[in-house]
């Protein structure tokens, strides 16, 4: 695997993959319903391998001039950097909010396994 660098784990089954190809993106949208139907779109197109939704999450931000507190639904959306340009239009897309929370951090180690089934699934289909 070009640009990978595989760390052994002592005392582990699995190695860790470092790279820095594999992204997290965190959204938030106003519940389950919308957070789940992005979901589904984004996992349909191959934007994201994978979204969790977590419902619940307590937001307290400034909107407005205002100091504000929503429950929202947190989306936890895996991907590639070179998927990240397409998932972004398509959430701003199809969210609600008038600016979506768009944040990507990279992955610096994961399971080779996982990551490379997250590449495989937005790249070539899984």
């Amino acid at each position: 695997m070009l640009g990978l660098r595989q760390l052994p784990c002592p005392g582990r089954k699995h190695r860790i993959l470092m790279n820095n190809k594999e992204i997290v993106v965190f959204s938030t949208c106003p519940d389950a319903i919308v957070g789940g139907a992005i979901a589904r779109s984004l996992v349909e197109r191959r934007h994201a391998a994978c979204v969790n939704l977590v419902p619940g999450v307590s937001s307290v931000y400034r909107w407005e001039g205002q100091t504000r507190e929503d429950t929202e639904c947190l989306l936890v959306i895996k991907t590639t950097t070179d998927r990240f340009d397409e998932l972004a239009d398509h959430v701003s897309e199809k969210h609600p909010y008038e600016l979506p929370e768009l944040v990507a951090v990279p992955v610096s180690a994961g399971s080779a396994g996982y990551l490379d089934w997250i590449r495989t699934c937005v790249a070539d289909g899984c």
